[in-house]
């Protein structure tokens, strides 16, 4: 029998297999094991039938999980060709290749492994860039580079942002298991989990200011501007001039944050859309701070801001500084890349 298997992650087949299993030895119906690993694993990733079909034969007492061998049908291939339709679509699965190669999916596997390739997620990105906002970034990163040669100026950048801090911080992890295992289980998150608004300024000096917002408040364009009046305070009389980058979202770039910037006389710096490649609060602080807080619970408030308060002060001035000064090597990469993402091409 020839089982339609709707498989797109990097779980192998005898994985999915070993989760059915488990399922059936707790006593599950097909549907709801079929529900439950999809719900764990990724939707799509097993169909109601396969579910079924594996659940009759464990019924039956057929508990090997191997595929067995197809007849008729050749076991080697092209590895020329194969490599050929690899190189042209890196995303075409093994059953794709098996079909265009007139073998089995258990050869096209065995030979993909060979050539020491794996079955991985591509990267995501933040946003599918259209030509004009690939350009916009180049603009920008030419424009900083350009009119500001003298990088001294980044020991004056004040940057800032916002991000949920999340009460709850599981992380649903892969382990090596041997046949029959379960491993170590993981608690699956809550479609709305209880959550908090971070907000902080920093430079190479360390963290400025930071609060987080009461519940179910938002950051609005009044806000933003009390918060920056309390950036400034905490400012005064430690730097003449202050340069001042921030994201594009709507309270940053609202007038009366404009006229507020301007009052306090801070020079605000281009940053494109859809970049937080080129905010070092995105892709420095809060992804440090994001590993930091992975597998930690908390219970109130009091505990989340304890913890990032340990987070920030535990950080040396190094790790600061090297979070502005990487702007200017990133900046040329998007130059050098046409506009891409850091790391694309």
């Amino acid at each position: 029998m020839e089982v339609d298997y709707e498989l797109e992650t990097n779980i192998s087949r005898k994985e999915l297999r070993l989760l059915l299993l488990h399922e059936f030895r707790l006593n599950h119906k097909a549907t709801e094991a079929a529900n439950n690993i999809c719900s764990t694993m990724g939707e799509g990733v097993l169909s109601i039938r396969t579910a079924q079909h594996w659940f009759n034969r464990f019924k039956n007492g057929h508990f090997e999980l191997d595929d067995s061998p197809h007849t008729g049908r050749p076991m080697e291939v092209d590895i020329d060709l194969l490599k050929q339709l690899i190189e042209e679509d890196p995303r075409l699965t093994s059953r794709c290749l098996a079909e265009q190669l007139g073998c089995s999916h258990t050869t096209v596997e065995k030979h993909v492994h060979e050539l020491r390739k794996s079955w991985k997620y591509g990267i995501w990105i933040p946003h599918d860039l259209s030509p004009q906002q690939l350009q916009q970034r180049v603009d920008a990163c030419m424009e900083l580079m350009t009119s500001h040669r003298n990088y001294e100026w980044l020991k004056t950048l004040i940057t800032g942002d916002e991000k949920w801090v999340l009460y709850v911080n599981y992380t649903h992890k892969c382990q090596w298991l041997e046949a029959g295992e379960v491993g170590v289980a993981t608690p699956k998150n809550d479609l709305h989990p209880k959550k908090i608004m971070l907000s902080v300024w920093w430079g190479v000096k360390g963290i400025i200011h930071w609060e987080l917002l009461p519940a179910g408040c938002t950051v609005t364009a009044d806000l933003y501007c009390q918060q920056l009046d309390r950036v400034a305070a905490k400012l005064e009389g430690k730097q003449d001039r202050i340069y001042f980058l921030h994201g594009n979202a709507r309270p940053h770039i609202a007038k009366s944050t404009r006229k507020k910037l301007l009052r306090l006389g801070w020079i605000t710096i281009p940053h494109p859309s859809y970049s937080p490649d080129l905010a070092p609060t995105d892709y420095h602080l809060f992804h440090s701070l994001a590993n930091y807080l992975r597998e930690k619970k908390f219970n109130d408030e009091t505990d989340i801001k304890i913890e990032i308060d340990t987070f920030f002060n535990q950080k040396s001035k190094d790790f600061y500084e090297r979070g502005i000064l990487s702007l200017p090597e990133r900046w040329q990469q998007v130059i050098d890349t046409d506009g891409a993402y850091i790391g694309q091409s």
